[in-house]
């Protein structure tokens, strides 16, 4: 079926405002990579020196990009020489401050954060591509959902971390509803695994699955590469 205006116009909005996080995302990673290669000079693992302007670059981030809570750096265990610090991620407090969020990495612990383990970072190790994790529940940071975008980066061509953003569904909520809002059926915006982002109603839910099957619905794919979103929608008229 040939998608309708509505539904064409709101897939190439939601795919260029994507888009546009995606090239911010991949900027940092480059300018991450940039800075870790000037710091190590002929050194192979990241020392807390070479971390040195890490932090001005996810401050200068989330500066320019309102729509993160948090951003920055993850760095690969082998990566980092022992007793290094092995993330740089800062958060935008309610008070509009931006602060270092910090994690607890000791293998164990109860709030044990083993990021290497999680989609946004083990992706794009193994594929070399940027990654989309979410939408999900960011119980050790925001206690809310989130998304995370990550972009993976080398340092004298071997990988050696992800540089990325969160945002808060709830922040993603006015930058994209409007998109959606235009399609006369009920619509959302889904991830590769099938789990809703945002939907223009009650038919579809943030973080439900999403069962194909139903004759009324139809999906269209967003042109973002490497990250499988699609925009769903029916052909019935929006349930409240």
């Amino acid at each position: 079926m040939k998608p309708t205006t509505e539904v064409a116009h709101a897939a190439n909005a939601l795919s260029s405002w994507i888009i546009g996080v995606c090239t911010e995302v991949t900027k940092l990673s480059s300018d991450v990579a940039s800075l870790l290669e000037r710091n190590l000079v002929a050194k192979s693992k990241v020392t807390k020196v070479a971390l040195l302007g890490l932090d001005e670059l996810s401050r200068e981030f989330l500066t320019k990009n309102t729509f993160a809570v948090g951003g920055g750096t993850f760095l690969a265990a082998e990566a980092v020489k022992k007793g290094g610090r092995a993330l740089e991620w800062w958060s935008r407090k309610d008070s509009g401050a931006i602060g270092r969020l910090d994690f607890d990495l000791t293998p164990g612990s109860n709030r044990y954060y083993d990021y290497e383990k999680l989609p946004f970072f083990s992706t794009a190790a193994s594929t070399g591509e940027q990654t989309l994790w979410g939408p999900y529940i960011d119980y050790l940071g925001f206690e809310e959902y989130i998304l995370t975008f990550a972009a993976p980066f080398s340092v004298h061509g071997k990988f050696a971390g992800v540089a990325g953003c969160d945002i808060r569904i709830k922040d993603l909520e006015p930058l994209i509803m409007p998109n959606l809002l235009v399609i006369p059926g009920d619509a959302a915006l889904i991830n590769a695994s099938n789990r809703v982002i945002l939907g223009n109603s009650g038919m579809y839910l943030v973080g439900e699955r999403i069962k194909s099957g139903s004759p009324d619905q139809h999906r269209l794919a967003l042109d973002v590469p490497h990250l499988g979103l699609a925009l769903i929608y029916t052909t019935q008229p929006q349930t409240s």
